[in-house]
């Protein structure tokens, strides 16, 4: 039994232009380059489709051609604390070099840190961990979410520690008798 799981960031927002860490609450539309990027991804049509309950994962499936992608709040963004809503000049302008260690910590599996009011790197990657092992074995799915998911999954299955993932990035892996693979990795033009 093989499972194929499409993983698409994605498409982008004006606060993603200014490069902010996303607020919790923050549920900001797509930017019209972003509609026209998410009209244009080729995905398999006959896939099940799960999407992050933020607005702009959902309207980036709907505009993919997947209405009915079911709310996942696994694949919700990773909760930044103290971070959100600012720009990393911002972040170390008030805390000099401490938001490095916070986005060093969220991206290690196993630390019990992170930033101030935020997720810890252990419990964001058991939240991802945890959705990518209750997935159906023999099936072709398609997953719309956030950077911050997608790297989780990244590092979770095939132990890659960094990749270039614009809004709208592609990433393919395979599951095998319970071994994951890296199919493909696109992005948007």
């Amino acid at each position: 039994m093989t499972l194929t799981l499409h993983l698409v960031r994605h498409a982008p927002t004006a606060s993603n232009a200014e490069r902010r860490y996303p607020l919790p609450g923050e549920d900001a539309p797509l930017a019209p380059r972003g509609e026209a990027l998410a009209r244009a991804l080729k995905l398999p049509p006959g896939a099940v489709a799960f999407s992050s309950p933020s607005r702009r994962a959902r309207q980036t499936a709907l505009l993919a051609g997947f209405p009915a992608a079911t709310p996942t709040p696994a694949l919700a963004e990773v909760n930044f604390g103290v971070m959100a809503g600012r720009t990393w000049t911002e972040l170390e302008r008030t805390y000099a070099n401490l938001p490095w260690h916070w986005t060093r910590a969220l991206s290690n599996p196993t630390l019990e840190f992170g930033p101030p009011g935020g997720e810890t790197g252990k419990a964001f990657h058991q939240r991802v961990d945890q959705w990518l092992r209750e997935l159906p074995g023999d099936h072709e799915i398609v997953a719309f979410t956030h950077a911050g998911p997608l790297h989780a999954a990244l590092r979770l299955t095939v132990g890659t520690r960094a990749a270039e993932t614009p809004p709208c990035t592609v990433v393919t892996l395979r599951r095998t008798e319970g071994e994951w693979t890296l199919a493909g990795l696109g992005q948007p033009q």
